[in-house]
């Protein structure tokens, strides 16, 4: 190789070599976080999902069972009423396009909020509305969004905040319920008084 062609190859090189250590590769540890969890119950959680499914930025829902003391606890075990765990809702989102007081507001606008007792149709401690935390943010947020609601409806406030704990998700017939038995779910959902009490607390939707 001539001695000026061999100082190209040398120099081109080099360039490779200092734009591989200028330009670092990005690394798992170095992602940005964009995704966090919410946990709800508000009754019987095939109606829960709807609501959340819908609003921009979620980015799933999970049907489950939480807040109780049995490990893995199937549908039949939760509805007798003896596990301690209530139908939740697991949500999914991006913080960068939806906040968490954002599905608090969803989640307030879907429960009744003074019926600690169970919800609408549903009762029983399996069917309680509670929201369960994940961070010491979420924590003071949902805090004051209950007293809030408390000074709305000038009313004690039955629903729990309590920390998030194991999730156990239900069976794959719950998942999307409303979708999979869209006829079904209607019926079970008017029948059940539920939108009937919620325009009752909160007023008619627009």
């Amino acid at each position: 190789m001539p001695r000026s062609a061999s100082l190209v190859f040398s120099f081109f090189l080099g360039a490779i070599a200092v734009t591989e250590i200028a330009t670092p590769r990005l690394t798992h540890a170095t992602q940005p976080t964009t995704q966090a969890t919410a946990t709800f119950a508000g009754g019987c959680f095939w109606c829960m999902e709807p609501p959340f499914d819908a609003l921009s930025g979620v980015i799933s829902t999970t049907s489950g069972y939480t807040g109780g003391q049995a490990k893995n606890p199937t549908y039949e075990q939760v509805s007798d009423g003896r596990t301690g765990h209530t139908e939740a809702l697991q949500v999914v989102y991006d913080p960068a396009k939806v906040s968490y007081a954002q599905l608090l507001d969803v989640f307030w606008r879907n429960v009744d909020p003074v019926d600690g007792g169970g919800q609408f149709c549903d009762r029983g401690p399996q069917y309680r509305p509670a929201i369960f935390y994940h961070s010491a943010e979420q924590q003071p947020l949902a805090e004051t969004s209950k007293q809030q609601v408390a000074k709305r409806l000038g009313a004690a406030i039955a629903v729990e905040i309590t920390a998030a704990s194991t999730f156990y998700p239900a069976e794959a017939y719950h998942q999307d319920y409303y979708k999979k038995n869209p006829v079904r779910y209607k019926l079970y959902k008017w029948n059940c008084g539920r939108e009937q009490r919620l325009d009752a607390v909160w007023g008619k939707r627009d």
